[in-house]
């Protein structure tokens, strides 16, 4: 038996078929394009799960049902996408009810930070943890909240929508409106635009951290400050929830021991507990396909 897990995000849309153990069996990925309608991206999410269904010669006899990972804002209650600041052309899109007229078997809808990070609970690095964050760096920033043995989604499935607590309000205005938005100082979209202010020419995150793995003073001096700021989003973390572990995934964190050797110093300085300063920073278990076995894990947990 399988689960299909499709993960929407604001640059790719991943679609997988995981087993119960959360191994991946076949997945596709496609390009967001934002240009789009969205509802015609909702038809070609189903095309392309058709297609990866029929090229695995899998039945949908043997699905236990469909989870998806969307961008908030949701709601999570209603199935809908709301208003995610990086997909403008989507507003209100009934995202639950399109996939549960095409296919007869049960629909998850969460926030995909959510369902990551139920994922990394449950197969990733989190296991064995009652009390863990899952924070995603990536073209913006989420994260997952799980407190006391149990997943916090709120009211409408929007807990963890990290990436705009307000760290500086002197730096320059985030997509949600607020000035100096962690998510406009710290993600991968943040990094890219930052780097093209100071250098004058169009770079891309992955350029970047190769201008500072070759020593670029002023691209180390930008990402030791990147650093800093995730450190100051962990610390306000820690300090409200007090999570046995922080689990970081997204694009960022493929950079690997220089992130999470200064971001666990940082922490280990300024978390306001003895405790807290001793929260374990660690990369995700899933890397990059946390997201499909995310969404899948919200169809997996039912049969816990």
């Amino acid at each position: 038996m399988f689960a299909i897990g499709i993960d929407i995000g604001g640059t790719k849309i991943a679609i997988g078929i995981v087993d119960l153990q959360g191994e991946i069996k076949a997945k596709v990925k496609i390009a967001t394009d934002k240009t789009k309608d969205p509802n015609d991206v909702l038809v070609e999410i189903k095309q392309q799960t058709e297609k990866l269904m029929e090229s695995e010669q899998t039945s949908w006899q043997a699905i236990l049902g469909v989870g998806i990972g969307a961008p908030g804002p949701i709601n999570k209650k209603k199935g809908i996408i709301a208003c995610p600041p990086n997909l403008p052309k989507w507003r209100n899109i009934e995202v639950a009810a399109f996939f549960e007229k095409a296919w007869n078997v049960p629909i998850h809808f969460e926030n995909d930070a959510t369902a990551a990070t139920l994922a990394e609970g449950r197969f990733g690095a989190a296991q064995g943890h009652s009390n863990y964050i899952f924070v995603t760096i990536s073209t913006g920033i989420g994260a997952g909240l799980y407190a006391n043995g149990q997943l916090i989604s709120g009211a409408f499935g929007n807990a963890g929508d990290v990436g705009h607590i307000v760290l500086d309000q002197s730096k320059g205005t985030c997509v949600c409106g607020q000035k100096g938005c962690f998510e406009s100082l710290a993600s991968g979209t943040a990094i890219a635009r930052r780097a093209t202010e100071r250098l004058g020419r169009d770079l891309d995150a992955k350029e970047v951290f190769a201008l500072y793995d070759e020593g670029h003073e002023e691209m180390t001096a930008l990402i030791q400050e990147t650093f800093e700021y995730i450190g100051i989003g962990l610390v306000t973390l820690i300090n409200m929830f007090e999570p046995e572990k922080i689990v970081i995934g997204g694009g960022v964190s493929l950079v690997g021991e220089p992130l999470f050797s200064a971001v666990q110093q940082y922490v280990s300085k300024y978390a306001l507990s003895p405790f807290g300063r001793k929260t374990k920073i660690v990369p995700a278990g899933l890397q990059q396909d946390a997201g499909i076995v995310g969404a899948a894990s919200l169809v997996l947990n039912e049969r816990s």
